[in-house]
C-alpha cells in the first residue's frame, strides 16, 4: 500500500507539471494571436501556475459542482452515515471523509479530494435507494480505500486538468476558425497560418490527450480498491451483489462527463451491449470490466 501512494504522489507531480506546459503553450499561442508581444510569455506561465494551483487546492470542489452534489444529512441519510462511521473504525484514516449526495436515479459513487485530510465521499440517491445494507457497505469500502491509497488526488486533479485543457483547445480553435487572427501583411498571415496549424493540432490531440490522462489512473487501483474494501468489510459478497446492480441497471448519470466519468465505481455511461455478450475492458476503457473485477473479487473467498 506505502509503494502505491508514493508511485500515486509521484505521478500527481508528473502530471501537474505536464498540465502546467501544455496550458502554457496554448495560453501563449492565444496572446500571441491577440498581439500581446512579449507580454505573452509572462501572461502565459502566470495563468498556468494560477490554474494549477486552483485545480490542486479547489478541484473537490469543483468536481461536487460539476455534478451537483449536496451535503449528506444524519436525518436524510441515517443509514450511509451508519456504514461510514462503522467503517472509520477499521479504515485507520485520519479523518472522516464529508459525505455528499447526487440526486440520480443511477447507482454510483465517486471519492475526491486533495489527500485523506481532505476527503469527500459522494453518492447517488439511486444507489441510496437500490442497494442494501451490504451492497452499500461495500461501495463505500471501496470508496474509502481510494482515499487510502490516494487515488482520490490523481484521479481529481486529471478529470480537472482535462477538462480545463479541452476547453482551452476548443476556445481557440474557435478564435482561429472565425477569423479572430486575421492581420494585415505578409508576414503577418505567414505567422497567422502557423497559429492556424498549431491551433488544430491542439483541436485534434486535446480529446486524445485528455483519454491519456485518465488512462494514466492505472485500472490495477480499481482491482486494489475493491480488494482492500473486502479486507475492510470481510465480506466480498457485499461488493460482488453492488457491482452487479450497478453493471446492470439502465439509468443514464444525468451530471456525468467525459472528464469526470473515471473517477465513479463503475462508468456512469451505459453502453448498449448484446444480450448475453460480455463486457470486455478496451484498450482505452476507464474502469476495467465489471465481471473482471467480480471473478477478482471471488478469488479472494
Amino acid at each position: 500500500m506505502f509503494q502505491n501512494i508514493r508511485k500515486n504522489k509521484i505521478e500527481s507531480g508528473i502530471i501537474i507539471g505536464i498540465f502546467i506546459v501544455v496550458v502554457t503553450l496554448i495560453v501563449y499561442y492565444i496572446c500571441n494571436a491577440l498581439n500581446l508581444g512579449t507580454f505573452s510569455v509572462v501572461i502565459a506561465l502566470i495563468f498556468s501556475i494560477a490554474s494549477a494551483w486552483g485545480s490542486y487546492y479547489y478541484s473537490d470542489k469543483i468536481v461536487l459542482s460539476v455534478n451537483r452534489a449536496r451535503p449528506a444529512t444524519k436525518e436524510e441519510d441515517q443509514k450511509l452515515v451508519n456504514i461510514l462511521d462503522s467503517l472509520m473504525i477499521v479504515a485507520d484514516l485520519p479523518c472522516k471523509p464529508r459525505l455528499y449526495v447526487v440526486d440520480d436515479p443511477q447507482p454510483n459513487a465517486f471519492a475526491t479530494g486533495r489527500n485523506p485530510q481532505n476527503a469527500v465521499i459522494c453518492v447517488t440517491t439511486g444507489l441510496l435507494e437500490k442497494l442494501d445494507y451490504y451492497e452499500l457497505e461495500g461501495v463505500i469500502a471501496h470508496e474509502v480505500s481510494h482515499i487510502k491509497n490516494y487515488d482520490i488526488r490523481l484521479s481529481c486533479i486529471v478529470s480537472v486538468m482535462v477538462g480545463f485543457i479541452v476547453m482551452l483547445a476548443d476556445m481557440f480553435s474557435r478564435a482561429l476558425f472565425w477569423g479572430g487572427l486575421d492581420r494585415d501583411n505578409d508576414s503577418d498571415s505567414k505567422a497567422n497560418g502557423i497559429l492556424m496549424i498549431i491551433g488544430l493540432i491542439f483541436l485534434i490531440i486535446s480529446p486524445i490527450f485528455g483519454s491519456l490522462m485518465q488512462l494514466a489512473l492505472s485500472r490495477k487501483r480499481e482491482f486494489l480498491a475493491d480488494s482492500t474494501a473486502a479486507e475492510l468489510t470481510r465480506n466480498p459478497d457485499g461488493l460482488i451483489s453492488a457491482l452487479e446492480k450497478l453493471d446492470n441497471d439502465p439509468n443514464q448519470l444525468k451530471t456525468a462527463n467525459s472528464a469526470t466519468a473515471n473517477m465513479y465505481i463503475v462508468n456512469p455511461f451505459k453502453k448498449d451491449t448484446k444480450e448475453g455478450k460480455k463486457r470486455t475492458t478496451s484498450i482505452w476503457s476507464t474502469h476495467p470490466s465489471t465481471q473482471d473485477r467480480i471473478e477478482n473479487l471471488r478469488n479472494l473467498r
